[in-house]
């Protein structure tokens, strides 16, 4: 059903930026200087620095270390490397399925996927997760009860937009504050990130799908989440936001008896394997 490839490490990491990450979570030192560079003002700071003009000398290293293929994207000049980073893509190189019942990815990103519990939890790695505690409203949470989660962990090598995956009615939008912990394994591993991280999420009720939770989380030195704020009603492959500069996830919730993924999808997870997947790859039907 999906076009995709199914790896352990999906992301090109050199061997500079993991001796960095272990440094940072493994060792004293490194997790007293992560106390302050997990604040999000610390991030926020990086982030806007990459907005001068003076950041476009880092741009030519960044798409050779990240084998990133230039010509997927819009030809112009760039401004920063913020204005790099946040690149669009040509057009037709992300398309969306043309049957209007077919889930479609929202994103670029390394896929895992997760049955919500009756409790309303899911585990992700040693992490046991509550949907109160990530939409922090307990009513919400159960309404997605015994439903579907699904992890879009986005990497420097990623499309950083995302877009909408389906018609329908934004219902309800929150900002949650939060620290900013890199989205890689290894922190997944010590820290719950996608409950502790800032992030942004907006209600939906689909024309196809029930109703959806769409769920931006920052990460480590991406202080800023993008989303556009226009109508309520949404239309299917319409951009909803960008991330500036880093790795970050998207985080999907349907409710109970809404979609029907495709198993190789909750198989790799069990693996403690990732899916990668484009934006407006097929992921699953409606049921």
């Amino acid at each position: 059903m999906t076009e995709c490839i199914n790896t352990f490490e999906t992301s090109p990491v050199s061997v500079r930026e993991k001796q960095a990450v272990r440094f940072l979570y493994n060792t004293i030192p490194g997790r007293l200087l992560l106390c302050l560079l997990v604040k999000a003002a610390v991030s926020k700071l990086a982030g806007s620095l990459m907005d001068s003009p003076a950041t476009r000398v880092f741009i030519r290293g960044f798409i050779r270390r990240n084998n990133i293929n230039i010509e997927e994207y819009r030809d112009v000049k760039y401004r920063s490397f913020n204005d790099f980073f946040v690149r669009e893509i040509n057009g037709e190189l992300r398309p969306f399925p043309d049957n209007d019942c077919d889930v479609a990815a929202p994103c670029d990103g390394k896929l895992t996927a997760y049955q919500i519990t009756e409790d309303c939890v899911f585990r992700i790695k040693n992490s046991i997760y509550s949907v109160g505690d990530l939409l922090q409203d307990r009513d919400l949470a159960d309404e997605f009860i015994n439903g579907v989660c699904l992890v879009f962990r986005l990497t420097p090598d990623d499309y950083h937009r995302y877009s909408y995956i389906d018609d329908g009615e934004i219902l309800r939008r929150e900002q949650i504050k939060g620290v900013l912990h890199t989205v890689r394994p290894i922190s997944q591993e010590k820290h719950k990130v996608y409950s502790q991280n800032a992030r942004e999420y907006t209600f939906i009720h689909t024309r196809n799908f029930g109703k959806v939770i769409q769920m931006e989380v920052g990460a480590l030195f991406v202080g800023r989440i993008v989303n556009h704020m226009g109508e309520s009603a949404v239309k299917r492959g319409d951009e909803k936001g960008m991330f500036q500069f880093g790795g970050s996830s998207v985080i999907m919730l349907f409710q109970e008896d809404s979609i029907a993924l495709d198993e190789a999808l909750y198989e790799n997870t069990l693996l403690n394997k990732e899916t990668i997947v484009r934006m407006g790859s097929k992921i699953g039907e409606k049921m």
